[in-house]
């Protein structure tokens, strides 16, 4: 019996062994192929240098995206609008998709998405990102500028592959020092690889560039003290919009100013735009011919002049028509429409200025969601290109410039905090 026993014991010990051995191969397998595997850990983030050296940027990879699927998305996008086109189940009843010449862009801020809907109300793309204040296609036609202004960052995306190109701000941080923002509003990408846009709460307008994270050029004093003495400060602007002539139209909400300013900060003029109590955004319809919106309970749209005098107004009394805090409005530049984020009414819509009514709307008027045919919040749109605001006005858009304009001998522009070669330059 012991004999027997010691037999058993001694077997095993050998089975036991050869078991171990086993899976020490099996492990020292594996662990080679890991290393080697594209989904290792090294692959599943990645840290751009837009960020601080802690700071990590989640990948946006398209999931299950094949090349066909991605090439369906360079522009410009063949959803072109017409009399064939039938209104889907996601836009409001009678919406007329023909009023629309191209897909529309919406940054859905408290919906934290971006969308591209097609005139029949289709959603053909869409990426998920923080409080999307503003969102734009860029000159190129393959990307999108995006302002998170509550995140304080600004983002370049990829359309094809939904990848950040580049990153500036820290997020949730406000500050006006490299690689800080503070409220960021309508960061617009300039033909020249330059980025413009409002610094609310610091007073300013700045140039960025794009893969530096250093400010290229900030145009007014840095301070937070905001109040309309452009150029030295600016009243909280929320817009630097391109005009044809090659300047640029600064929305200030402090005092309810609108500059046209070059390129190197000199201020041609300012006037009220009339009637406004909160202007945003305002960019031009034609040469000489502007359009805010009143971002205000009591939501209006007005065409004004240099002269600061009232060319059109809606300012609807129909409960269906009453707008809600819109932040921004583009003519439509095949028809004269006007197309509108409605933000507190979660809508867009385009309005008919002839009839002052809505003639096309997507988004339920008051009932934020994020399913199909609902938004939360929207606060940004553009046209898809051709059709784009920076496509349209690409040929006439001023360059930034490292030289600002001079007043009694002294440069009314400020550089970003220990701005070197790489952000001035």
């Amino acid at each position: 019996m012991y004999s027997r026993n010691r037999n058993k014991t001694g077997s095993g010990v050998v089975v036991v062994l050869l078991i171990a051995f086993i899976i020490v191969a099996i492990y020292v397998i594996s662990s080679k192929s890991s290393s080697n595997s594209p989904t290792s850990a090294n692959s599943k983030s990645h840290t751009t240098g837009s960020q601080s050296s802690n700071t990590t940027v989640k990948s946006l990879t398209t999931k299950n995206t094949t090349p066909s699927q991605l090439s369906k998305f360079s522009l410009p996008f063949p959803n072109p609008a017409g009399t064939s086109v039938t209104a889907g189940p996601n836009l409001k009843a009678g919406s007329d998709p023909s009023v629309l010449p191209s897909d529309v862009l919406i940054a859905d801020d408290s919906g934290n998405q971006i969308l591209i809907v097609t005139p029949a109300g289709q959603i053909v793309w869409s990426l998920s990102l923080t409080n999307p204040d503003d969102a734009f296609f860029t000159s190129n036609g393959k990307d999108i500028i995006v302002t998170q202004e509550d995140h304080q960052m600004i983002s370049l995306v990829n359309i094809a592959t939904k990848q950040f190109i580049w990153r500036y701000g820290t997020p949730e941080v406000g500050g006006s020092g490299p690689n800080q923002v503070d409220n960021p509003d309508d960061a617009l990408l300039l033909p020249n690889n330059y980025v413009i846009f409002g610094d609310i709460k610091n007073c300013s307008v700045n140039f960025l560039k794009v893969g530096s994270q250093v400010p290229f050029k900030r145009i007014g004093l840095l301070t937070h003290y905001c109040y309309h003495n452009p150029p030295y400060r600016f009243g909280s602007p929320n817009g630097a919009f391109p005009l044809t002539d090659g300047n640029f139209l600064i929305t200030e909400i402090n005092g309810d100013w609108v500059d046209e300013m070059t390129p190197s900060g000199q201020i041609l003029w300012s006037t009220h735009p009339p009637g406004i109590v909160y202007p945003s955004d305002t960019n031009e319809v034609s040469p000489g011919v502007y359009l805010t919106v009143d971002y205000s309970t009591a939501g209006q749209l007005i065409k004004f002049n240099q002269q600061g005098q009232l060319l059109w107004k809606y300012t609807p009394t129909t409960a269906d028509g009453q707008l809600n805090h819109p932040s921004l409005c583009e003519p439509i530049p095949t028809n004269g429409y006007i197309l509108c984020n409605d933000d507190y009414n979660d809508r867009v819509i385009v309005i008919n200025p002839t009839t002052n009514t809505i003639v096309w709307q997507y988004g339920h008027k008051g009932v934020a969601g994020s399913t199909n045919g609902y938004l939360n919040e929207p606060d940004g749109v553009d046209l898809a290109p051709p059709y784009s605001l920076l496509i349209r006005n690409a040929p006439t858009i001023g360059s930034a410039t490292s030289n600002c304009w001079p007043n009694n001998s002294s440069s009314v522009c400020t550089y970003g905090i220990n701005a070197t070669s790489s952000g001035t330059g």
